[in-house]
């Protein structure tokens, strides 16, 4: 492949100085920020099994949550990178206070749920008797974090859409650390603080999760940045901007809460083939969540600067990078998909540093961990398609139809014969579920890319730009 290909697919110098500037910073703040869930889970595994796969259960609820507000994030980060790109300050203001808005609400609906009825909710997962003790115990407790995670998810958003990364990854850094502490204070107890096991974890996340959103606002506040603005500017709804803010991100909000509500059905068809199968998919969740956070460094830097190019009116440049994202997220998840199938004994082993998870769980870990890695490059062709080029773009339904599509109409019955009418072991019933998912799937959305009818810019320069596009595509087709 000549340099002009290499180019053409994989970027120049430029390129890769904004993906330095965007991607990087986010993917070690998500790297921080999978680190809760990192240090629960090695901490919490030290217990046993059963508290293992009960914290694993309690923290989907929240998942679930996150799903929704990632819906949100995902809405309001398509026309805040659309508008920073024009340059128009104010209807971001606009934009982010409905965002926020909506998001506070659905975050008080959870924490109402998982406060009030954590028992319950336990027990759409499992219904063991140890298991629902300790979740529900758990649960009770931490899903008071949840209205500072959706504050944390608008600030957070805003501030990347924006090319404002390095506050996130700060405040990210110092609510990690206090979060590791805090973790092994309380669940292990030290001197006059007790012991408090699977609850201790759940304060630890709770104090972690409100310190993130207080900083950012403090800071933000002293700085002056593009989250302060005067309540009656933030919260003022008119002007046809909540109705066209609906319009555009509902379907992503449906789309996440929809997937998310399919991946917990996996969970509840998972936690149901037995705990230690359950313990295992925790481990193996855990780790991923850690080896995405490169993609989603990737996933958001194609979200910035495809929509800022969209909403400035420079398509062809928000068409040429497209397609150099295109081509790096799957070349570099067959690269990392290698390296985990290579250690993956290893990287499961770093779970069991107590010696209490049985030997059994470690193979199904070892095993499922190995799928993931094989499948990555697969299953992130329809990620960075979905998330980093069409929401951006201004396109929000097509992803929408092919997720749920493929996700409830083929993988979630293939996956349940796998489970309850073949009776096939866990690691292929967990191997159905991704195959069934995500190849069609990703045949579906190189397709439409393709066509470039991704292309819906929401400012009157994208406007603009891309009739002047067309028209010049138009009249070098017939040239």
């Amino acid at each position: 492949m000549n340099s002009s290909k290499l180019t053409k697919y994989f970027g120049d110098a430029p390129f890769w100085r904004s993906i330095a500037q965007l991607a990087l910073p986010i993917a070690l703040q998500n790297l921080l920020s999978s680190s809760f869930s990192l240090v629960d889970t090695l901490m919490v595994g030290q217990l046993g099994d059963i508290p293992l796969s009960a914290v694993g259960m309690a923290g989907q609820f929240g998942w679930f949550l996150s799903m929704i507000l990632f819906g949100f994030t995902s809405g309001l980060s398509m026309f805040v990178s659309q508008y920073w790109g024009a340059q128009d300050r104010k209807s971001i203001h606009r934009v982010y206070g409905i965002a926020l808005t909506l998001a506070c609400g659905v975050a008080a609906v959870f924490t109402a749920a998982g406060t009030i009825f954590p028992r319950w909710v336990i027990s759409i997962f499992n219904r063991e008797v140890q298991v629902l003790e300790v979740g529900s115990s758990y649960l009770a407790i931490a899903a008071f974090s949840y209205p500072a995670i959706a504050l944390n998810y608008i600030f957070m958003g805003v501030l990347r859409a924006t090319e404002q990364v390095k506050l996130p990854l700060c405040v990210t850094s110092v609510t990690t650390v206090l979060n590791g502490i805090l973790d092994y204070v309380l669940i292990f107890g030290v001197g006059p603080i007790p012991a408090l096991g699977a609850r201790g974890a759940a304060i630890a996340t709770v104090i972690s999760a409100w310190l993130s959103p207080m900083i950012i606002f403090i800071v933000s506040l002293c700085r002056k940045n593009i989250l302060i603005a005067s309540p009656a500017e933030i919260f003022n709804f008119k002007g046809g901007y909540f109705p066209a803010f609906l319009r555009r991100a509902m379907p992503v909000v449906a789309n996440e809460t929809l997937w998310g509500a399919g991946t917990l059905v996996f969970n509840i068809i998972f936690s149901n083939l037995g705990a230690g199968n359950y313990a295992a998919v925790t481990i193996m969740r855990t780790f991923e969540s850690i080896a995405f956070v490169f993609f989603v460094g990737l996933g958001n830097a194609s979200s910035v600067i495809v929509g800022k190019s969209v909403g400035a009116g420079d398509i062809a440049a928000a068409v040429r990078d497209s397609r150099r994202f295109s081509v790096l997220v799957p070349t570099f998840s067959l690269l990392l998909g290698t390296l985990i199938i290579i250690f993956s004994r290893q990287i499961v082993g770093i779970f069991d540093l107590g010696g209490t998870i049985t030997e059994d769980t470690l193979t199904t870990a070892v095993y499922i961990l190995a799928i993931y890695a094989a499948e990555m490059p697969i299953r992130n062709i329809p990620y960075i398609m979905i998330c980093g080029i069409f929401r951006p773009g201004g396109e929000t339904k097509v992803g929408m139809k092919y997720d749920l599509m493929f996700l409830w109409l083929l993988s979630l019955p293939a996956t349940l014969c796998a489970a309850f009418l073949f009776r096939l072991p866990f690691p292929a019933v967990f191997a159905t579920m991704y195959i069934a998912e995500d190849w069609l799937k990703a045949f579906f959305c190189v397709r439409y890319y393709l066509t470039g009818k991704w292309l819906k810019p929401v400012t009157p320069e994208g406007k603009r730009g891309l009739e002047l596009y067309r028209a010049g595509a138009s009249a070098s087709s017939k040239g």
